[in-house]
């Protein structure tokens, strides 16, 4: 039973190590979004060197579009990898748990390994078990 809870809680730190590498990879398209302003809204920077045309605006908007859709989902999946590990730390959602770490094997290399340990320990018995009984509070901080 010990064990049981040492790996939630471990596996909640990883949670929220995982959740933070991923809102700040997550931060990486905001180049495109820069960029995609540059070209729908300034096309003047780029104008004129080596004799190439300025780009099309509508190709500024698709940057800014594809750009603010990748941010987007990067800082959705490190809100739920977090609220997974809350969950996880708190022994309450089992099945938001399984659902985050199946999800977060999509995430490779290091959510791939996150999540297939993570749904390897929520699958024992013991672990349901823990989940069953009172909710743990979450450790402050």
């Amino acid at each position: 039973m010990n064990r049981d809870a040492e790996h939630l809680r471990l596996l909640s730190i990883f949670h929220y190590v995982l959740a933070g590498l991923t809102a700040v990879f997550a931060c990486i398209p905001v180049l495109h979004v820069v960029l995609g302003f540059l070209m729908a809204f300034a096309p003047q920077v780029f104008d004129g060197r080596h004799g190439h045309d300025t780009p099309p605006a509508i190709l500024g908007v698709l940057f800014m579009a594809f750009g603010g859709l990748a941010i987007a989902i990067g800082w959705a999946s490190a809100v739920l990898l977090f609220l997974g590990g809350r969950f996880l730390a708190a022994r309450k959602h089992p099945t938001f748990c399984f659902v985050v770490a199946c999800v977060s094997c999509l995430w490779m290399p290091l959510g791939t390994v996150l999540g297939v340990f993570t749904i390897v320990v929520l699958s024992r018995d013991s672990v349901k078990g823990l989940f069953a009984t009172q909710p743990v509070a979450p450790p402050a901080g």
